[in-house]
């Protein structure tokens, strides 16, 4: 299993991914940055972990209303295969977002159970 070197707000994170996405994960990594990019931008700095949340809290709500629009038939044909992918990208964004801190909260305890 690939391992795949990313960077979210100026930190470098080690990600296994399935052989071939290591593409596609930078490109998921790069819109994950964006977004906590966007929420620092907003509310400051406020820890990593909760920049992270808030990061995969605002994808998961685009997935939402992305979904919402297929749901109810107000897209065309052209727009709903493009709210698909999008959704599809902000659903996956959400999850690298939350795996990301995850694996972060691991690493703090166990430091803490460390020392």
């Amino acid at each position: 299993m690939p391992l795949v070197n990313v960077m979210v707000n100026g930190r470098a994170y080690t990600i296994a991914c399935d052989e071939g996405e290591e593409e596609h994960l930078k490109v998921l990594a790069a819109q994950v940055d964006a977004k906590v990019r966007e929420v620092l931008g907003s509310v400051g700095q406020v820890g990593d972990t909760r920049m992270m949340l808030m990061a995969a809290l605002l994808i998961a709500d685009q997935n939402q209303e992305i979904t919402g629009k297929l749901g109810t038939g107000s897209a065309s044909d052209d727009e709903r295969r493009n709210l698909h992918l999008r959704a599809e990208q902000a659903e996956s964004d959400a999850a690298d977002a939350l795996e990301s801190a995850a694996k972060r909260l691991e690493d703090i305890a166990a430091r803490l159970a460390h020392a």
